[in-house]
């Protein structure tokens, strides 16, 4: 078995651990670019905590780009392009998000992607409030793994659609910052990590995750107290909190 696919079974069973809450039953997705204009991603149906070499499909980039060109598509031709992109014909059908995890090798130029549906997360996604709690931070270290600012999507039907309005958030975002999130949120659904290895997923979808409950937390004593604009900055920009972000990624 290849290395990628390898480290990509082990952060899928790391993201689907039953203890962390992050996702259930056939919740969630993971993804990993493999360097040839091809990605492996999580078949439909597969579970993250028990998935194999199986549970993934190859996928090719090119076909999916082509794909996201369209403007819409029905979901007969959506069914139908899943399986036009496989590369290996006898691999299952890929996840109805595999556009979604496309388009961030496309846009944003990362090589490993995490989709989990945290229970914390949606607490605070499924609520009135949305994702605006997590437009600030509280902490230092929610900075340092998580980037100083997520990307936010509001709700969408999940699959095609979801997709497109995902590439114009990170269209935004680049525009804006000059690079890519590392978080991006997606209100009553859940969150993506994206990082450049799979041990980077893993820590902004932990630290996501330890973030939301930190979140929740505070509204039992009258509410959160953010870190000011500049002292955010401060931590983003600091030599050694990069250094330390690096290691962490490369742990």
């Amino acid at each position: 078995m290849e290395k990628v696919l390898f480290d990509l079974i082990h952060l899928s069973h790391e993201l689907g651990r039953e203890d962390r809450d992050l996702a259930i039953l056939g919740e969630g997705n993971t993804s990993a670019a493999v360097g040839t204009g091809q990605f492996w991603v999580k078949a439909s149906g597969s579970h993250l905590a028990t998935i194999d070499e199986n549970g993934f499909s190859l996928v090719a980039l090119d076909v999916v780009r082509s794909l996201c060109e369209e403007k819409a598509l029905t979901d007969e031709a959506v069914a139908q392009g899943l399986v036009r992109a496989l590369v290996d014909k006898n691999h299952r059908k890929p996840s109805v998000e595999t556009f979604l995890h496309g388009l961030c090798y496309l846009e944003a130029g990362v090589t490993w992607v995490g989709h989990t549906h945290p229970v914390s997360v949606n607490a605070i996604l499924c609520s009135q409030a949305g994702a605006k709690p997590f437009l600030r931070h509280l902490f230092p270290d929610g900075i340092v793994v998580c980037g100083a600012v997520p990307a936010v999507v509001p709700y969408i039907d999940p699959g095609f659609q979801l997709a497109l309005a995902f590439r114009e958030e990170l269209r935004r975002y680049l525009d804006r910052y000059g690079f890519p999130p590392k978080m991006l949120l997606m209100e009553n659904h859940g969150l993506v990590a994206l990082g450049q290895s799979a041990t980077e997923v893993l820590n902004i979808t932990l630290m996501a995750d330890k973030w939301a409950r930190v979140i929740l937390g505070t509204y039992g004593l009258g509410g959160p107290r953010f870190l000011s604009d500049e002292e955010t900055r401060r931590i983003n920009e600091r030599q050694d909190e990069n250094y330390r972000r690096k290691q962490l990624g490369a742990a």
